[in-house]
């Protein structure tokens, strides 16, 4: 079977591409990355070793996804992933909606022209940001903890599930990653090809690049491990904000499935994350580090709360559970121990990931 990877030479791309080849023998994959960022050329020559075969576009440009071969899927794990995209002063609102809307416009074409099934890796930032950022919390062994689960629909002690509230702000990473799902369910009705969204939670691992908007788990290890510099930002500067926590690879068990169930009747928009078990605060895992790597205090406490930052943010994955029999297999300590590994044989691993 033919598969074709959006934002193949990225963490995320890459883990998954893998991971893949790992599990099946039947697999031709193709892979689509623009390059643009920091860190994706380091994955380009491992990839071609494993027989990936690699092309230089932009899912921005209509003629690149034109030029793409036919295959029976693509999975869509090309995004800029960062919730202050558009609003930092570092990059723009249309570019924001250019690499995570329109990128899917023309990815959608595409499966229409060629009967393709779709698989789009959406975000847990697709859910309401008034509610979550309002959410009463008590602070316990240095993180956050909601102290009631009845207050909002699809919210529980399991965290936040897909019948919680998707009405804006969300912030326009989270507002595109949604207009996306909502026109691939579109597309997928209009044209007959089959669709499945798989809403994540923060992405770890071993490789994953050092960025604090968008590999905060790889910085924060990396940076510690270094003596860097370090800040909690936002809440009173505690660090109790609490995230979930997931490698790219426990995903391809349900993507494997989700290849051969195109027309299963099982619900096509599912949450898949680490949920409660996998989930930390900055400052637990500072102590983490402490623990493995002796004491060094983060630097410096900024109070301001950020544009849509939220005390605590877990997705309950009960449903994918319950569709495809799935359970995360790495947990926290395994993907920290995964990183710090990588961290120690690559000294210079933020100067190389990092966009500066």
């Amino acid at each position: 079977m033919r598969l074709i990877v959006t934002g193949a030479c990225g963490f995320v791309g890459s883990s998954i591409i893998q991971a893949l080849l790992e599990s099946t023998t039947n697999l031709e994959i193709y892979g689509l990355d623009s390059l643009i960022r920091a860190g994706s050329e380091l994955n380009r020559s491992k990839l071609k070793n494993l027989g990936v075969k690699l092309l230089h576009g932009d899912i921005r440009s209509a003629t690149d996804v034109a030029e793409l071969p036919p295959a029976k899927w693509i999975i869509d794990a090309a995004a800029n992933p960062s919730v202050l995209a558009g609003v930092d002063g570092k990059t723009s609102s249309r570019q924001v909606i250019e690499h995570n809307l329109f990128g899917t416009v023309n990815l959608l074409e595409y499966c229409k022209k060629h009967n393709a099934g779709f698989i789009l890796l959406s975000t847990s930032r697709v859910y309401s940001i008034k509610p979550l950022a309002e959410l009463s919390v008590d602070a316990k062994d240095n993180a956050y903890h909601p102290k009631a689960y009845s207050n909002e629909a699809g919210f529980s002690r399991k965290g936040v599930s897909e019948e919680f509230s998707t009405i804006p702000p969300l912030s326009l990473y989270g507002t595109t990653k949604l207009a996306s799902e909502q026109l691939a369910l579109e597309y997928s009705e209009a044209f007959d090809f089959p669709v499945w969204i798989n809403r994540c939670g923060v992405f770890a691992g071993a490789g994953q690049f050092g960025r604090p908007d968008q590999g905060i788990f790889s910085f924060w290890i990396n940076s510690y491990l270094r003596r860097r510099p370090l800040k909690y930002i936002g809440f009173g500067g505690t660090g109790y904000q609490v995230r979930d926590c997931l490698h790219p690879r426990d995903l391809v068990p349900v993507l494997l499935q989700q290849f051969s169930n195109e027309s299963s009747g099982k619900q096509t928009i599912q949450n898949i994350s680490g949920g409660v078990a996998n989930s930390i605060s900055l400052a637990q895992l500072t102590h983490w580090c402490e623990s493995r790597l002796g004491f060094h205090h983060p630097v410096g406490r900024e109070t301001q709360v950020r544009p849509f930052d939220i005390p605590w943010m877990v997705l309950d994955s009960s449903l994918a559970c319950k569709q495809w029999n799935w359970q995360p297999v790495m947990n926290l300590d395994d993907i920290f121990e995964d990183i710090l590994q990588h961290a120690e044989k690559h000294e210079k691993w933020l100067e190389l990931s990092s966009d500066g």
